[in-house]
């Protein structure tokens, strides 16, 4: 029965893991050492500092459901602690050669007891610290097919130091130390400031670059009050997946997609819709209020009314943007009758960076040429022989803001295009007017290019005169070793540079040409990978999405001023692919408004 539960409970070397520690939390400690040897196979060690288990208590310690957490039916409707179940130890024991030993403050000496084939030693003194120390011996050896699931040594260590970085953030005061293999993958230093352990987790690259959240809802003389407090990234760190959003309940590591989705709103128009905020969010509620007796694992919860945390996650981002002065106007329209309970932010909400590197929002007023009270030389004449040198004269009369449209005319060939906002080329065909996104097209273009010129063998490379250093977690670090021998074909010679950094040696010469980034470039490669989206077990499905992100970062960005020959060029390339396409992504590279549609509008007679 323990191996059945050991199913839930023990998904892999991460799990035990995340179990143990939760039982550190709850003892009371101050700093946990983790070890771990094979991925996790070989060895588990967790070593904590906390109030330990009476040597009395040892034996229960590794029965299934045997927990002094949980005295009676009615505590399970509001736990406060980490573990309540009872069944972690049993199950992890179940597995593996599993030994615990124990000292309580105040008492001579430690105990110990071990596991074998499901069966516990008498405890034994031994010499040991205040605290405890659990070590778990080749997990699975018993469950071959379980044993047989589990990926590399290297992925399963980056689980752990996913696992183990996921819950510094929950008790920013534990010191944590992880160590594979005899190298340290994670190493956190207790602190009493929680955003020092932020930064600490996601990196040095996001000090100053992140705004605090603050914001409460409900009343405390009732039971409802919900606080809220958290670090969200500015909208330029958002990233490709969610991987970089940790939630937090009652100091509980949860997953909750109404959450995710809460933050993402709070961006809404800040970032693009395929890209995701990073942020930290702590919520404190009521324990009566929410289930966490969902799942074995603990991660999926159940609010008794979860539709007013959307609305405060939400709210409390964009609130926090505003004071950045990173959004112009908050104002959000409620659906009739929503009633949706009011956030009230709290006054201290401030941001880590300094006021210099927020960038302001340019002015909300909108210019157009005519809306000055005359009409330009392009207005007055639209036939494909434009005057291409009177109509830049007439527009460059026009004064333009930052949110005006911007229309530059070219001639290519007897058709006149305009790029319009410097994002969409404008020009005709036989059935109607044609908008062009130049980043789709282009990318479509390379995309393109790059499968052919792959297809002759790798691709042209460019030595670095000293490597590109980034920091990267363990997940990216793992998805680098996975996909190391594509990587190489493409021209990328990248090494892991210590437990957080990638180097970077070599990079393609085209994505060097275009002013591609290596560093952001590969992090986001990674990203992905770590986050499922290449899979590195069908070369051709990796190949497409890897080439694809590559095609991306190559392309033309909306935004671009694009010269003639730019233009003619880009033109020129759409009638070498398939007119009718799409970008890498799906997304359609022009759209056709036909002349019928056009004469209509206009109330006159189709031709």
């Amino acid at each position: 029965m323990n191996q059945i539960a050991a199913g839930e409970v023990v998904e892999r070397p991460a799990s035990v893991v995340k179990e143990l520690m939760e039982n550190a939390f709850d003892a009371g400690a101050t700093r946990i050492e983790i070890e771990v040897a094979g991925g996790g196979r070989d060895l588990i060690r967790v070593a904590d500092d906390g109030g330990g288990i009476p040597v009395q208590e040892l034996p229960l310690a590794v029965e299934s459901h045997a927990t002094s957490k949980i005295e009676s039916a009615a505590d399970l409707e509001a736990v406060a602690t980490m573990g309540f179940r009872g069944e972690a130890l049993a199950s992890i024991a179940s597995v593996s050669r599993f030994a615990i030993e124990s000292r309580i403050p105040g008492a001579d000496e430690a105990w110990r007891i071990e596991v074998v084939d499901g069966v516990a030693t008498p405890p034994a003194p031994v010499a040991g610290p205040v605290g405890t120390r659990i070590e778990v011996r080749n997990l699975f050896h018993a469950v071959p097919a379980r044993r047989r699931f589990l990926k590399s040594e290297t992925a399963e260590s980056a689980r752990i130091a996913e696992i183990v970085r996921l819950l510094a953030l929950a008790r920013p005061g534990i010191g944590l130390r992880l160590v594979s293999n005899g190298r340290a993958l994670v190493d956190l230093p207790g602190t009493e400031d929680p955003r020092r352990r932020i930064v600490g987790v996601l990196g040095a690259e996001m000090d100053g670059r992140l705004l605090e959240v603050r914001g409460e809802i409900g009343a405390p003389d009732d039971g409802t009050l919900v606080g809220l407090w958290g670090l969200v990234g500015l909208p330029e760190t958002a990233r490709p997946t969610s991987r970089h959003q940790r939630f937090f309940l009652n100091g509980r590591a949860i997953n909750d997609r109404s959450l995710s989705h809460a933050l993402k709103e709070g961006f809404r128009g800040l970032i693009e819709p395929g890209r995701h905020p990073v942020g930290v969010l702590h919520l404190d509620m009521a324990p009566a209020r929410v289930d966490v007796n969902v799942h074995p694992a603990k991660t999926e919860v159940r609010f008794r009314d979860a539709r007013p945390l959307h609305g405060l996650v939400r709210r409390a981002v964009r609130a926090a943007l505003e004071s950045a002065d990173l959004v112009r106007d908050i104002g959000i329209p409620e659906a009739p009758g929503g009633g949706e309970e009011p956030v009230r932010p709290i006054v201290e909400t401030r941001s880590m960076s300094s006021a210099a590197s927020v960038p302001s929002v340019p002015s909300g007023s909108s210019t157009t040429a005519s809306g000055h009270g005359r009409t330009t030389g392009f207005e007055r004449r639209s036939n494909p022989g434009l005057d291409l040198q009177r109509a830049r004269e007439a527009i460059a009369d026009v004064p333009l803001n930052t949110a005006a449209v911007e229309v530059l005319p070219t001639l290519v060939g007897r058709d006149a295009v305009l790029q319009v906002h410097q994002s969409f080329l404008v020009t005709q065909d036989a059935e109607g007017l044609v908008i062009i996104d130049q980043h789709a097209l282009h990318e479509r273009v390379m995309f393109e290019q790059l499968h052919a010129r792959f297809a002759e063998g790798p691709l042209e490379s460019q030595r670095q005169l000293v490597p590109v250093v980034f920091d990267a977690e363990p997940a990216s670090i793992a998805a680098l070793e996975t996909l190391a021998p594509l990587l190489a074909r493409l021209g990328i010679d990248a090494v892991a540079a210590g437990p957080r950094g990638i180097a970077i040696h070599a990079f393609p010469s085209l994505l060097i040409h275009r002013r591609v980034d290596p560093a952001p470039f590969l992090a986001e490669l990674l990203d992905r990978a770590a986050d499922g989206q290449v899979d590195h077990e069908d070369h051709e499905a990796a190949l497409s999405e890897v080439l694809d992100v590559m095609s991306c970062k190559a392309a033309v960005k909306a935004g671009d001023r694009l010269g003639e020959r730019e233009i003619a060029e880009l033109l020129a390339m759409r009638e070498r692919i398939d007119r009718d396409g799409s970008c890498p992504h799906g997304r359609p590279t022009h759209l056709r408004i036909p002349i019928a549609e056009i004469e209509r509008r206009f109330g006159r007679s189709p031709r």
